[in-house]
């Protein structure tokens, strides 16, 4: 399913839709975490990868708040987008030897990922000024 369904009729509807889309995301991120934590060669890029699935469970807890304040049930929607990202670094990862060169592949892939993030927060952003609110996640 695309980012529009029957069910979005409103822009308030587009905006819960986002954030279920976000949460979905996020808590993919968290469940690939621990695979590319054992993946990384290189303790700081360990370290970073840690520090980010920390940060991406604050998002969820933002997120989980921002249900609560539209009164909306908590859940996610299945959005492919991010389990690309998660799968491209996985096949890619699987075809090399050279150590450097297997860390460059989890960095990449986190830098997808977090652009992906930006524009969604982005939009939300966005949105919830043209829908008159100040409620969204900066």
């Amino acid at each position: 399913m695309g980012i529009f369904s029957k069910d979005i009729r409103t822009m308030d509807d587009l905006f819960v839709h986002m954030l279920r889309d976000i949460r979905c995301a996020e808590n993919r991120i968290v469940k690939a975490g621990p695979e590319m934590i054992d993946k990384a060669g290189d303790p700081q890029l360990e370290q970073a990868v840690k520090a980010h699935l920390g940060e991406t469970e604050d998002h969820i807890a933002c997120l989980q708040e921002m249900f609560r304040m539209h009164s909306v049930e908590v859940r996610g929607i299945y959005g492919p987008a991010i389990d690309g990202l998660i799968e491209e670094s996985d096949g890619v990862a699987g075809e090399m030897d050279d150590p450097m060169v297997l860390d460059a592949v989890p960095i990449a892939a986190a830098r997808a990922v977090e652009h992906d993030e930006m524009t969604r927060y982005g939009t939300l952003v966005a949105w919830d000024k043209q829908l008159g609110r100040n409620d969204s996640p900066r």
